[in-house]
Order: structure tokens, then C-alpha cells, then sequence
């Protein structure tokens, strides 16, 4: 009985040396920090008074904190922010911690409430009233350190996080509408461009016709303004297309029949153009999309190619089409890789811009269509190319939605 008191003792003397410890620790380093004094030797000296604590340690390695009050308390300040734990026993640490601040002020308040009237009684007024100024000091201090403090702090670090917060928010959305400014000018200014020169060119050639009515060169002048207004007409098409929503009807599809379908639209041009079709998309399984918009979008990147061999005159221009699934089975990709001019670098950063184009009859709003037809799948597209080694897309779809159209991870 006596030894396992003694061991008990010994525990509790560890502990409050160890806690004594870690005070004065902290304390000199506050003192280091203000006074530019180092108190480390000092320190180390305090820790080694003790030459049994080593001992101590090797038989409390396996204790516990809760068997008495000291040891929850010491538990307590060193896991209150311990961001292992759950927010519960987050929450309930905090809570003990006040609970056990409140006590230690409450039990100050006690002993300063029984004092003063014995001191009053016992030495009389003038003493008991100098001890209970000082005394009263130390136990206002104490009620600021112990009850308001946290608190305040609390409120300090929250205050100050939103304002950063906010700050750093104002800052994004700032540059968010900015760039979204840039944006709108800089579409604004393509479609300026792209209705106006048609526009002047056909009221230019009506101008010419009317001055000389009977001329013979009025038939080619109101073909060529025709072609400018059907020009005009076609950019509006496109351009009402893209600023419209993609409605797109999802349902189970298979993505080699919508390849294969999208192919078959081009026979014709194909033979004529002696395009080879390297096909190998059966690996791709069954998705869920709209089969009309992922077959225009197969369409708009094929047609790129064939009107870049026509451009060229690439010899055996050859298509390879290939589709399959990622290693995870949850998206189906699909790469065309052609052997044409190809892009350079600065260009190809500019291929799913509104209106940009290198074509003479271009609305340059293909791309950018097939971009927000494969956004609106959840999907991406992206582009590659090399001058002379030909362009190659790579689309990315997921294969399952949710009910409401939202991609399932």
C-alpha cells in the first residue's frame, strides 16, 4: 500500500514539474522575444534539477491523464486545438477548458471573499483594505485573463479571418469581372467586324449597281452581294447559337455509333478527297449523353480536318479516330489526330475563341460551339499541334449524370 502511494506521489510531482516546466518555457520565451535575452541554459538547467524525472517518464509511459483532475486539466490545454479530433470532442474539450477557467477564477473569488472579512476583523481596516486593493488587482486580472479574454480573442480572430476573407473575395471577383469585361469587348469587336465588312462590301456593290443600272457587270456584283449578305446571315446563325444554352437530352448512347454515325455524313467528301478513316472506337462503352450534340461535335472537328487537307493539299491525308474508357471505367475519351498542316503554338491558343478563324470563309464559331456543346456534357477538349505533324483532339466525357444532369464522380 505504501509503495503504490509513493509511486502515486512521485506521478504527481512529475506532473507539476512537467507542467512548471512548460510555463516557465513559454515564459522565457515571451521574455526572449521582448527583451532579446537568452534563457535556454536557463531553462535546461530548470528541466535537470529534478534527476529523477527520467525514471518518472519510464513508469508513467503508459498512463492515463484522466485519473485524477491535474491530469484532465493538463489533457485538456494540450488537445483543445488538436485538429485530429472530431468537432464534437473538439467542442467538448473547448467547453471543459471554460468550464475549468471559470472555476479556477470562482474559487479565486472564494478565497478573496473569505480573507478580506477575516483580515478585517483580526487587523482592522487600513490592512485588510491595502490587501484587498492588492489583492483585488490580481483577481481582476485574473477575471479578464480567465473570462473575457477568450472570448474576446475569439471574436478578434473571427472578425480579422472575415476580413481577409473578404478582402481576398473582392480582389477575385474584381479580376473575375474584369477579365469577364475583356472578354465582352473583345467578342463585341469580332462580331462588330465580322457583320460589318460583309455589310459594307454588299452596300458598296449596290451602290455601283445603281449608279449604272444597265452595266453588264450588275449580275456578278449582285451574286458577289448575296454571298456577303448570306455571309452576314450565317454568322448571325452561328452566333445566336452559341450565345444560346445547350439544352442537351441526356440518355444511354454508345459512342462508337455516334463516331461511326458522324463519318458517314462525309462519304462523299471523303472519296473525293481521298481521305483514308483509321477507325478504332469499339473499346468505348455506353454513356450518357445527347447523341445529336455529341454527333455535331464529332462532325465540326472532322469537317476542320477535311478543310485543312483542302487548304494544303495535304498528300494521303489520313483521319485516325480511336475511343475507349480511363483505367477507372467512369469516362469515355475519344481522340482524332489527323496528318494536315497543323497549328502553330500562338494560333492554337486561340482555336475555342468567339470568331477567331483562319479561313476565308469562316464564321471561326465552330470551335467554340463544339467547346461549349462538350462543357455542357461535363466534359473536356483539348488540343494539339504540331506545324507540318498535323492537329490532334482529345475529348474527355463522363459516363454517368445524376437526375439532374449533374456529373456523378
Amino acid at each position: 500500500m505504501t509503495d503504490r502511494s509513493d509511486r502515486h506521489s512521485r506521478r504527481r510531482r512529475h506532473r507539476q514539474l512537467e507542467r512548471r516546466a512548460r510555463r516557465f518555457q513559454k515564459q522565457a520565451e515571451e521574455f526572449q522575444k521582448s527583451f532579446g535575452v537568452d534563457l535556454s541554459k536557463g531553462f535546461e538547467m530548470h528541466r535537470r534539477r529534478d534527476d529523477s524525472l527520467p525514471s518518472v517518464r519510464d513508469d508513467v509511459d503508459d498512463w492515463s491523464w484522466d485519473e485524477d483532475e491535474d491530469g484532465e486539466w493538463a489533457k485538456d490545454d494540450a488537445i483543445v486545438d488538436d485538429e485530429t479530433l472530431s468537432p464534437r470532442d473538439r467542442a467538448y474539450k473547448q467547453a471543459r477548458a471554460a468550464a475549468n477557467r471559470r472555476i479556477g477564477f470562482l474559487t479565486h473569488l472564494v478565497a478573496f471573499a473569505t480573507v478580506i472579512p477575516f483580515l478585517l476583523v483580526v487587523a482592522g481596516l487600513r490592512p485588510a483594505f491595502i490587501v484587498a486593493m492588492s489583492w483585488g488587482i490580481g483577481l481582476a486580472i485574473h477575471y479578464f485573463a480567465a473570462i473575457v479574454a477568450p472570448g474576446l480573442r475569439l471574436k478578434w480572430i473571427e472578425r480579422e479571418v472575415d476580413q481577409q476573407v473578404g478582402m481576398n473575395v473582392s480582389r477575385e471577383r474584381a479580376a473575375m469581372e474584369g477579365e469577364q469585361s475583356k472578354r465582352i469587348e473583345e467578342l463585341s469587336a469580332s462580331i462588330a467586324h465580322e457583320i460589318r465588312n460583309p455589310i459594307t462590301a454588299a452596300k458598296s456593290l449596290v451602290q455601283q449597281m445603281g449608279e449604272d443600272p444597265a452595266a453588264n457587270e450588275n449580275v456578278e456584283y449582285a451574286n458577289v452581294a448575296l454571298e456577303e449578305l448570306e455571309r452576314v446571315e450565317r454568322s448571325i446563325s452561328h452566333l445566336l447559337r452559341f450565345a444560346r444554352d445547350e439544352d442537351i437530352q441526356l440518355r444511354d448512347v454508345q459512342m462508337a455509333d455516334v463516331v461511326t454515325s458522324a463519318l458517314e455524313t462525309f462519304r462523299d467528301r471523303l472519296q473525293a478527297l481521298g481521305v483514308t478513316i483509321q477507325q478504332d472506337v469499339q473499346a468505348a462503352g455506353v454513356m450518357q449523353g445527347d447523341p445529336e450534340k455529341l454527333r455535331r461535335v464529332i462532325i465540326n472537328l472532322v469537317g476542320n480536318s477535311l478543310e485543312a487537307f483542302g487548304e494544303a493539299g495535304t498528300e494521303d491525308p489520313v483521319i485516325h479516330v480511336q475511343a475507349g474508357e480511363n483505367l477507372a471505367g467512369t469516362e469515355v475519351w475519344v481522340r482524332l489526330r489527323d496528318n494536315g498542316p497543323g497549328m502553330e503554338p500562338e494560333r492554337l491558343t486561340k482555336i475555342f475563341s468567339p470568331f477567331y478563324t483562319s479561313k476565308q470563309s469562316g464564321t471561326g464559331l465552330g470551335l467554340a460551339i463544339t467547346k461549349k456543346m462538350v462543357d455542357a456534357h461535363g466534359g473536356s477538349i483539348e488540343a494539339h499541334s504540331d506545324p507540318g505533324h498535323g492537329t490532334e483532339f482529345v475529348l474527355t466525357f463522363p459516363k454517368d449524370h445524376d437526375d439532374e444532369g449533374e456529373v456523378l464522380s
